[in-house]
């Protein structure tokens, strides 16, 4: 026995809107959208009344044959659309209508497919865009028992974060028949599961790329140096010193060391410490200060 919310049942012992549209005002359009058959165990057929000036949902209806939980998603359907612009509803995920209804027992996701299916279908049909021209229908056929194709697998496994072929027949049934494109449903997710990985490392590279740090041009370096000299030169004239930049040759850094600074057994630390060690913090690592 499925185990359902109270939402789902209370939507399958009341549903909403349920039957058809006949009636039609000036400027206003019906559509429907019908997937599913009797033969396979679920079929629903969803009626929509549009405002052709807006391209609003004025009304939506269902006819459903199936399961309580096909009943109640069609029925949550109904209730999300009402006020959407054609657009919006497009953007309407099959996640969605089950989480409207408090979720839906795995085996049963297959429920709220339909209707995001059956939605489609009606706003292709207003629109006159062929169903055989659906991207889900240009993919190679993988199962067979229910006509299920590769592309529409990899858009529900994509969307809905599927990792095994068990969860891809609870969602739209292929794989449920004689069971023979299961291994090709493991290959497809395989795949999938590397493009993402493919797709995750170059988005972190590319991250990374954007985020490190521009390299400093000379005269930023220069400045920089020049910035580093400044701050240490209190102390050298402390003791009489003083230090010039010489010159740079891209890492090298070439100073003078004046004064006292110039004959001080102690220019090596000075160089070291209080040169090398700051410019090697703010530049680059790869810094060398050197006494001319």
């Amino acid at each position: 026995m499925w185990e359902y919310t109270d939402k789902v049942m209370e939507f399958f012992y009341n549903p909403r809107n349920q039957g058809t549209i006949t009636e039609k005002g000036e400027g206003q359009a019906i559509t429907t959208g019908e997937v599913g058959s009797i033969a396979c165990g679920d079929a629903l057929r969803l009626h929509l009344k549009i405002d052709e000036a807006t391209q609003v949902i004025l009304d939506a209806r269902f006819q459903t044959f199936g399961c309580a939980s096909a009943i109640a998603s069609s029925s949550a359907l109904t209730e999300l659309l009402v006020g959407k612009t054609l657009d919006e509803a497009l953007s309407l995920t099959n996640k969605q209508i089950a989480e409207f209804l408090g979720g839906l027992p795995e085996e049963k996701m297959h429920c709220s497919v339909m209707g995001q299916e059956a939605l489609e279908a009606a706003i292709f049909n207003y629109r006159g865009i062929p169903l055989d021209n659906h991207e889900d229908d240009e993919g190679a056929l993988i199962c067979r028992c229910f006509g299920v194709s590769d592309a529409r697998i990899r858009r529900i496994v994509l969307e809905n974060d599927l990792t095994t072929a068990e969860q891809v027949t609870n969602y739209v049934k292929a794989g449920g028949g004689c069971g023979s494109c299961l291994a090709d449903i493991d290959d497809l997710i395989a795949d999938i599961v590397t493009e993402k990985a493919t797709a995750v490392a170059v988005a972190t590279e590319v991250v990374k790329a954007k985020s490190a740090p521009k390299p400093l041009t000379n005269l930023q370096k220069i400045n920089l140096i020049q910035q580093v000299l400044e701050e240490v030169r209190p102390a050298l004239a402390q003791d009489g010193g003083d230090v010039e930049l010489f010159d740079v040759e891209g890492d090298l850094v070439k100073v003078i060391l004046k004064g006292a600074c110039g004959s001080c057994a102690s220019s090596t630390a000075t160089l070291k410490m209080m040169i090398e060690a700051r410019l090697r913090d703010r530049i680059s690592p790869e810094i060398t200060v050197i006494s001319v």
